[in-house]
């Protein structure tokens, strides 16, 4: 959860309700692949409830990580332009918020304070993943790539801005609820 507090934490309520009024909220069943490593993903999505497995075709499909609530997936593709670098398959039915490519590029072009706002969320949330990584590794060569959302990551800096995210996080999911 505190992955997409770190982004709700940055960005405004008029941003969120942008978010909320283009994305759409898609119910995927287990067994679904939400991402396809090697292909062309069209939207940015938030995992609101249900669990993902993460793996890699050059490790045999192998599962090197797990997703819950609160993750964002596709930041990266969204970010450098590359190609997925894994396959990420529903475990279990899930809630996912999806945000068109199309309209989250346009409206970046467009809002230069939303751009400021979102590229600064989208960056310390990599961050933190990064840092989270190399921690992990650091301990045990073995650990998971990508880690429940739910497990607290050593040493991660409180979110400064944490209960202003909680509340806008309630606010989001309380408002998916009434559509």
């Amino acid at each position: 959860m505190s992955k997409v507090l770190a982004i709700l934490g940055e960005l405004s309520d008029r941003d969120i309700d942008w978010m909320l009024v283009n994305g759409t909220r898609n119910q995927i069943s287990a067994g679904t692949v939400l991402i396809c490593e090697g292909k062309t993903i069209d939207a940015l999505y938030i995992v609101l409830d249900g669990s993902l497995s993460v793996s890699v075709a050059a490790l045999g499909n192998r599962e090197i990580g797990k997703i819950s609530s609160g993750e964002v997936l596709g930041e990266m593709s969204f970010v450098d332009g590359r190609l997925p670098s894994a396959s990420v398959r529903a475990t279990e039915e899930c809630l996912i918020l999806s945000i068109p490519r199309e309209k989250l590029t346009e409206k970046l072009e467009q809002d230069v304070l939303f751009s400021l706002r979102f590229y600064r969320a989208i960056t310390k949330f990599l961050s933190t993943r990064l840092r989270g990584t190399v921690n992990r590794f650091s301990q045990d060569p073995d650990y998971l790539l990508f880690q429940d959302s739910t497990t607290e990551e050593p040493n991660q800096p409180a979110l400064e801005n944490s209960n202003l995210a909680k509340s806008r996080y309630d606010w989001l999911m309380q408002r998916l609820s009434d559509t």
